[in-house]
């Protein structure tokens, strides 16, 4: 079945919604930048009835949040949301502007897809409806220009490291997913065998989810070894070792680091510092299948891929849509 185009202004007025969660915010805007458009961000707070029961937005007398920045007229053409937390801003807003507003939502809010003008869901999530589009990774705004730029702050710093310099990229735990001090080590032993093996050198940033006892674990495991260790000093370099890497290291817990490092076309490794299960099991699988990335066993290995592009493709996809 093809949905119909809907119309709006040549330059339509959109929001994007975010509680402040920074990857499902760069998943957005991905999107926004893809499809032409100049979008406004708006800062919510959620309400928690929102939170729990998002379908009740679509409800006459329910605000779209408790927080935040004003919802108010005048309402937006397009509104561009990511995850369950914003879903009911989303459908109260629409509510609001009397059914105007275009919603195009990121991620399985697990809501009847007719809710929503565009689905944009990952391959390893189940909703499908003819307004559904899947995905094999995760949204991002990361082209090859904006990781160039963050990395001329950055070649100085780097430029006594030899080669091959491999871009360590670091999560932390999370509702599935622990980082076990003594799983921190066994892949702290890896890098080191990685430097060993390869004469190279590592690149390594933290993230904003990474605790302070595996960070401590990196900085004091690789001192001795050729290596730039990031732990959340000063600005962050993670799209800048994305673009001066040779090759790349990412441990497996996050979906948005591995498909921003598949998106550059470099031998992605994925560490499983613990084991994953569930959805995350399933999205890894996929990609490995898809010759995007291989496991990390503390060596290096070369192949070749076309770059993960999921973005480009969604937003010609939502411009479409949108008539535009």
């Amino acid at each position: 079945m093809t949905v119909p185009a809907m119309t709006v202004p040549a330059e339509p007025l959109t929001w994007i919604l975010t509680d402040g969660t920074v990857g499902m915010e760069v998943q957005c805007l991905g999107l926004a930048n893809a499809a032409g458009l100049f979008p406004i961000i708006k800062h919510i707070a959620p309400s928690l009835m929102l939170r729990a029961l998002p379908t009740l937005g679509a409800m006459p007398g329910v605000p779209a949040a408790s927080g935040g920045d004003p919802i108010v007229p005048p309402w937006p053409d397009v509104v561009i949301s990511c995850g369950r937390r914003t879903a009911g801003a989303a459908l109260a807003i629409k509510r609001l502007g009397g059914g105007k507003p275009f919603l195009a939502h990121i991620q399985d809010p697990r809501l009847n897809p007719a809710l929503f003008d565009l689905l944009i869901v990952p391959q390893h999530d189940p909703t499908r409806g003819p307004n559904v589009i899947t995905t094999l990774g995760a949204l991002n705004p990361h082209d090859t220009t904006r990781l160039a730029e963050a990395a001329e702050p950055w070649m100085a710093r780097i430029a006594g490291l030899p080669h091959p310099r491999v871009a360590v990229n670091v999560g932390g735990s999370n509702k599935r997913y622990r980082f076990s001090p003594n799983a921190v080590a066994r892949f702290v032993d890896q890098l080191r065998q990685l430097t060993d093996t390869t004469g190279g050198s590592l690149l390594v940033a933290a993230s904003r989810r990474t605790d302070p006892a595996t960070r401590q674990a990196l900085a004091a495991g690789l001192a001795d070894r050729p290596a730039l260790v990031w732990t959340g000093d000063g600005d962050n370099p993670y799209l800048a070792f994305l673009h001066l890497a040779d090759a790349i290291v990412v441990t497996s817990d996050s979906v948005n680091m591995v498909s921003e490092a598949c998106t550059t076309g470099k031998p992605v490794h994925v560490a499983t510092v613990e084991p994953e299960s569930g959805r995350l099991a399933v999205f890894h699988a996929r990609l490995r299948a898809g010759g995007y990335t291989r496991a990390f066993e503390g060596r290096l290995e070369r192949w070749d891929y076309t770059p993960l592009d999921e973005t480009q493709r969604v937003g010609v996809l939502l411009r479409k849509r949108l008539g535009l």
